[in-house]
């Protein structure tokens, strides 16, 4: 099991942050995925934060000396980044927008996500309330695989990908996704957790498809590192990786 959840700068850190209602707040995944971002970025560097919700890893990757873009569809979430911005004094360009906002910015030296990846009952990703942070379709891929898409457009020659989301959704699944999209793929760390209320809440269901065995009471998370190649991928290739992976 990892030790990033006892990771303990992390968690001060995002103590201090504001969160406006229906934005999503720090919880594991954040500090698990700051651990990888503390591994990677440095001073000078451009990184972009796609779907920022509070803006932790943003500011937490400004605070070490980064050049930071923030991007998020709920204008919430955008107004609590440019409010916590404000309040640590961090210089942050916030910009409300989905993935394809990420698209027309960069490129960048590190890309960042904590999206949504929760399996939900419901196909599609909800267009507005608090669930719009965690749900991503009946396979929780809905983001997921568009980042996994995007990501060779938005990086610089060898620039990294840093990614976490629930094995629920389909450790392999994103490895074979940027693999095929030129990258070179692996899983930078994993820990368990115990299953939080959105999880317990349709454990009948999860179990019914298959994803939690009846005795099952934790899900692994797992942080995604993927590294561009020397020369960004050719759009041609982009298009082709959609309409075979659809």
């Amino acid at each position: 099991m990892s030790l990033s959840l006892g990771f303990p700068q992390a968690r001060h850190e995002f103590a201090r942050l504001w969160t406006l209602p229906g934005v999503y707040a720090p919880q594991e995944d954040t500090c698990l995925l700051a651990e990888a971002v503390r591994d990677e970025v440095a001073p000078g560097m451009d990184v972009l934060d796609i779907g920022t919700g509070s803006g932790a890893l943003a500011l937490y990757a400004a605070r070490r000396g980064a050049r930071v873009t923030a991007v998020d569809v709920s204008w919430r979430a955008a107004l609590t980044v440019r409010l916590n911005a404000l309040r640590m004094r961090q210089p942050v360009t916030v910009r409300r927008g989905s993935v394809a906002t990420a698209e027309t910015l960069g490129p960048f030296d590190l890309v960042v996500s904590n999206p949504p990846y929760v399996p939900a009952p419901d196909p599609g990703v909800p267009t507005r309330g608090p669930a719009r942070a965690w749900d991503a379709g009946h396979d929780g891929r809905e983001i997921v695989d568009r980042i996994c898409a995007t990501a060779p457009g938005l990086l610089k020659p060898h620039g990294t990908l840093l990614i976490v989301h629930s094995a629920l959704c389909g450790t392999e699944e994103t490895l074979r996704r940027l693999t095929a999209a030129g990258m070179r793929a692996e899983v930078a760390d994993r820990t368990r957790i115990p299953f939080g209320p959105v999880l317990r809440s349709r454990l009948p269901w999860l179990r019914e498809r298959g994803l939690v065995g009846p005795e099952e009471t934790t899900e692994e998370l797992v942080v995604v590192r993927a590294v561009a190649p020397a020369a960004p991928a050719p759009r041609d290739a982009h298009r082709h990786l959609r309409r075979v992976h659809p």
